[in-house]
């Protein structure tokens, strides 16, 4: 063997040992995994395929609601009951000539706008208060009617209700014209008031729509909100509406297309879609065969005998050369703060191997052709 081989074979053995020391891009799968074969793994790994799926699915927060407890279209309020605040026009007629609310050859008194006080009532002259809160303007006018009544027995009454700052909806965001929006009538409902208030701009990224309302919030998309006329909900008085884009994200990271935070663009996204956000697997490094999903479960979801994960750390590890993992990603949803790992490809650092084995043997060539 001549000198210059010999230093060619100490070079390729060199190479070799060193190949995991070569600069990379991402990490190869089985660095991330083989963990899960220790004695105490600090993480589970789970292999994704069709098979399993289904039961995944029944893992916490698998898959993200449109829509949280939405109330339907019958739950709404009558915008026509008084509330404190409001302004009723009263009208009071009287044909008796002796009467003692109108003055003679008068038929009718219009009184001055009184004000539903804190109490729910109003100040009648003769009558003092009369609780009106809660009544239809139909039903306040009977009340007062028969108030009246001793007094003017033919009186007739006739009320109209003017609504007060508690009959509006608040639109605080979100909507080309944020305000306050006065209920026009009790069968106001979410879209009429974003319409009222502009609409939602299209620039805004999957929009979420949430409802304010006492104590409790309520959250749907906007493309659901629109898609289906049974969330189109009835307002009730007080309500506050928002509109903000949706926040969850992904981290893409590896041998793909794209290393970012990527924001969802839609309700859920599947694996396979999640890939495509990134760009795609990188041709020359990616491994189709170690696409991995990087999850933290919280505390609370690791239940013992239960369904779910075993441990909070979790990855979950997709081939994507075969028509079962293909499929399985397509039915995987990513969660908010998943990590999308594209690996690479261990065939990489054997290909450059090879071509510096190759350069150098063409070196050796080239020095002994010299020396010759």
């Amino acid at each position: 063997m001549t000198p210059v081989l010999k230093l060619c074979v100490a070079l390729f053995m060199t190479l070799s040992l060193a190949a995991c020391a070569l600069p990379r891009g991402a990490a190869i799968e089985s660095e991330i995994v083989n963990e899960s074969g220790a004695d105490t793994p600090t993480f589970q790994v789970v292999e994704v395929t069709r098979e399993i799926t289904p039961m995944l699915k029944q893992w916490p927060n698998a898959i993200y609601l449109t829509h949280y407890n939405w109330p339907n279209t019958s739950s709404g309020a009558n915008a026509s009951v008084i509330r404190t605040g409001d302004m009723l026009d009263i009208t009071i007629w009287d044909s008796q000539d002796n009467s003692l609310l109108t003055t003679p050859g008068q038929r009718f008194i219009q009184m001055p706008p009184v004000e539903v006080d804190g109490n729910g009532s109003i100040f009648l002259p003769y009558v003092n208060k009369v609780g009106v809160r809660g009544l239809t303007p139909a039903a306040a006018r009977s009340k007062i009617q028969s108030r009246l009544e001793p007094l003017a027995p033919s009186a007739q009454v006739q009320v109209t209700l003017k609504q007060g700052r508690d009959h509006s909806v608040d639109v605080v965001g979100g909507v080309a014209q944020p305000g306050a929006f006065p209920m026009p009538s009790r069968n106001y409902k979410i879209l009429n008031v974003l319409a009222d208030a502009g609409g939602i701009p299209p620039t805004l990224r999957n929009p979420r729509v949430r409802l304010l309302r006492g104590s409790k919030t309520y959250e749907i998309s906007a493309d659901s909100l629109t898609a289906n006329g049974s969330h189109n909900a009835l307002l009730q008085p007080r309500d506050t509406v928002v509109v903000e884009e949706d926040d969850r994200s992904f981290t893409a990271f590896g041998a793909s297309g794209k290393e970012d935070l990527i924001y969802f663009p839609k309700d859920n996204i599947t694996a396979l879609e999640a890939m495509s956000l990134m760009g795609g697997l990188a041709d020359a490094r990616a491994n189709p065969e170690g696409v991995l999903v990087l999850r933290a479960y919280d505390a609370r979801d690791i239940k013992p005998g239960m369904q779910g994960p075993d441990q909070r750390d979790v990855v979950f590890t997709f081939d994507l050369t075969s028509a079962d993992g293909l499929f399985a990603a397509r039915q995987f949803h990513i969660m908010d703060g998943d990590t999308v790992l594209a690996t690479e490809s261990p065939v990489n650092n054997t290909r450059t191997i090879f071509a510096l084995v190759g350069s150098l043997i063409g070196l050796g060539r080239q020095v002994t052709t010299f020396t010759n």
